[in-house]
């Protein structure tokens, strides 16, 4: 039996797997794509992508590229007053001047679904905490389960609450 690899994020095959698309699209870096949250910020990414990076025709030209940017309409005149902005970020990101301006497409943008935190098993002494509220059972199975499920709820309670995603309204809300 051959040895196990170990696992690799997913993060690190989805880059090679749209590389070539970002390619044939004019985006150089796949990053421009992956990391255009941390690049522009939160909120611009919520309402804006990029679409495709257009250089110039000549090769030996001096000018920076195009970079195409789909954008919400409501939000294009604003993303228009901050493109100064949006370039110096990317320019800065890519630690060369790549973009000398954009270009705006007024369409729909895909909804970005929060990153999830990664789940955190509670630790024993936050079950132990707990297991001395609940009194004892039969069974030390479920009084184990039923100990980690209240440490869970606990934690969540003092958690302090989340805002939903700009633009993202709340299916259920609490009266």
């Amino acid at each position: 039996m051959p040895p196990r690899r170990a696992p690799q994020p997913l993060a690190d095959l989805i880059d090679a797997t749209i590389a070539e698309s970002c390619r044939q699209r004019g985006l150089a870096s796949v990053e421009i794509v992956t990391r255009w949250a941390d690049i522009v910020g939160e909120a611009l990414a919520a309402r804006a992508v990029p679409i495709k990076l257009a250089w110039p025709s000549r090769q030996d030209s001096p000018e920076p590229g195009v970079l195409h940017i789909r954008v919400e309409g409501g939000y294009a005149i604003e993303l228009q007053h901050d493109a100064p902005v949006v370039i110096e970020r990317v320019n800065r990101y890519f630690g060369w001047r790549c973009i000398g301006r954009l270009a705006l497409r007024q369409g729909p943008v895909p909804v970005r679904r929060p990153v999830r935190p990664r789940f955190v098993e509670p630790g024993a002494a936050e079950c132990a905490a707990v297991a001395g509220k609940l009194g004892t059972f039969e069974d030390p199975a479920l009084a184990e389960a039923l100990a980690r499920l209240g440490a869970l709820v606990a934690r969540r309670r003092a958690a302090p609450p989340t805002s939903p995603a700009p633009g993202v309204r709340p299916i259920f809300t609490q009266r």
